[in-house]
Parts: C-alpha cells; sequence; structure tokens
C-alpha cells in the first residue's frame, strides 16, 4: 500500500515533467531530439534541408496546439519518422551535421523562407488531394507548407514554390 501511495503522490510531478524541454521516454534531451528529427526527416541531405526540419519543430513547440517541449512534439505519434527517437544514427558525418544544425535552430536560427505558420511538410513529390496546403519551400526532400483555408490559393506545391 505504501508503494501505491508513493506512486499516486508522484503522478503530478511526473507528469509536470512530461511538458519539460529534456524529458522523452528515451531519456534523450531537447538537442538530441531535435538532431535525430532533422537527422531522419531531411534524407541526411543539406544544411537546408536539416533547418528547415528544425525550423517546423520549434514552430509547433511555439503552437499551443501542440506539445510543449521538443522532444514531445518530435515524439507525437505518426507526426515524424517511425523510431525517430530510438533508431541508431549510422552515418557519422551526417549525424554530426544534424547536430551543428541543431545548435544553430537552439540559439534561435529558423529557415528564412519559413514563417510561423509552417508547421508541416512531406516528402517532395508526392501529392494529396487536400486543398488547404500553402507550400513555400522545398527542401532536403521535402515539401514544406502551412495549413491556409481552402479554396484560397492554388494547391500546386510548384505554382507556390515558383513565388521563393
Amino acid at each position: 500500500m505504501a508503494g501505491s501511495l508513493k506512486l499516486l503522490l508522484a503522478a503530478p510531478l511526473l507528469a509536470s515533467l512530461a511538458g519539460c524541454a529534456t524529458f522523452s521516454p528515451f531519456g534523450l534531451s531537447s538537442r538530441d531530439c531535435l538532431a535525430r528529427a532533422m537527422y531522419f526527416e531531411s534524407n541526411r541531405s543539406s544544411d537546408e534541408g536539416m533547418l528547415a526540419v528544425g525550423t517546423v519543430v520549434m514552430n509547433r513547440v511555439a503552437d499551443p496546439k501542440y506539445p510543449k517541449s521538443i522532444c514531445a512534439v518530435v515524439g507525437q505519434k505518426n507526426q515524424f519518422a517511425p523510431g525517430v527517437l530510438s533508431k541508431p544514427m549510422s552515418e557519422k558525418r551526417s549525424a554530426a551535421m544534424a547536430y551543428s544544425v541543431a545548435d544553430r535552430v537552439l540559439r534561435g536560427e529558423r529557415h528564412p523562407n519559413l514563417g510561423r505558420e509552417v508547421k508541416h511538410f512531406h516528402t517532395a513529390g508526392y501529392r494529396y488531394s487536400y486543398n488547404n496546403m500553402f507550400y513555400v519551400l522545398e527542401a532536403g526532400g521535402n515539401n514544406f507548407y502551412e495549413k491556409r483555408k481552402a479554396g484560397t490559393f492554388t494547391n500546386d506545391p510548384f505554382a507556390a514554390l515558383a513565388y521563393w
């Protein structure tokens, strides 16, 4: 009974830790979670692609509709690559690049072509039938977009990208 009471009393503390910047189910820091998202989502292709992914993560952290920590955002079910927080980062050069870019993002750098409303991306080359996706950038093998009111713009990612 005493052990159960201790767990019950500790529950609010554990729940509050879920919002901490360093909390993750794998014991990862915010830096680790951010670097891993950029490594696995940018196709390990470029600083620009990694910076764009990092910008999306930080835009989500700043949005009240999403979790309040980097690790919680990156760990959201069905939002990032499967195993993003657990798979090995086997390409050493790409992992080093991801950590370098993560440091820049954590110091406040954002991709210059991505505003605060850009919170989504998908693999470049795919087309979806949704009519609320306003595309703003293609980088790192991904198309980055913000959601807008349907019917207020073209849904052709290449037409929107031509403006950048």
